[in-house]
């Protein structure tokens, strides 16, 4: 069953690009911006973040936070950061489960890949409920940023 608005966030701790362990609860009263994606390095997951990247100062000026996450290593998505001056964590769910958690995975991929997250968007408010859910079947889609920054504002 997908998650719905309204319900409560699932909870994690995740391994940040930076070797730290980062929590949803660490942002409670804030707004959290989650982006999850399918691989570091493609086309349009660093466009996806790309975006998300040069809207950075809008976020924050909002009090909210935002996350990227994939099934990535936190060392490729270290490097991943690096290339492309993201000023945000990128968070590595290289266990699969909080992509499991939020919906968000590709039992098949491309080139038989299994388990790589989906492309996808959630807004968790200030008392971690969602309140904006956005997961998208085909990895070639963008989520729809003009509605994410429209429900955090």
């Amino acid at each position: 069953m997908s998650l719905q608005i309204g319900q409560p966030a699932p909870q994690f701790i995740l391994i940040s690009s930076a070797l730290k362990s980062v929590s949803l609860a660490d942002f409670k009263g804030r707004k959290v911006v989650i982006h999850f994606f399918p691989l570091a390095f493609t086309g349009v997951c660093t466009t996806q973040l790309c975006t998300m990247r040069d809207s950075f100062g809008y976020y924050d000026g909002l009090n909210a936070t935002i996350l990227g996450i994939s099934v990535d290593s936190p060392f490729t998505l270290a490097k991943f950061k690096e290339e492309n001056n993201y000023q945000f964590d990128l968070l590595s769910d290289f266990n699969k489960e909080v992509s499991t958690a939020y919906g968000a995975i590709y039992d098949q991929f491309v080139m038989g890949l299994k388990g790589v997250a989906k492309r996808a968007a959630f807004v968790i408010d200030e008392e971690q409920n969602i309140i904006y859910a956005e997961v998208l079947e085909d990895a070639g889609q963008l989520p729809d940023f003009k509605a994410i920054a429209e429900i955090v504002k």
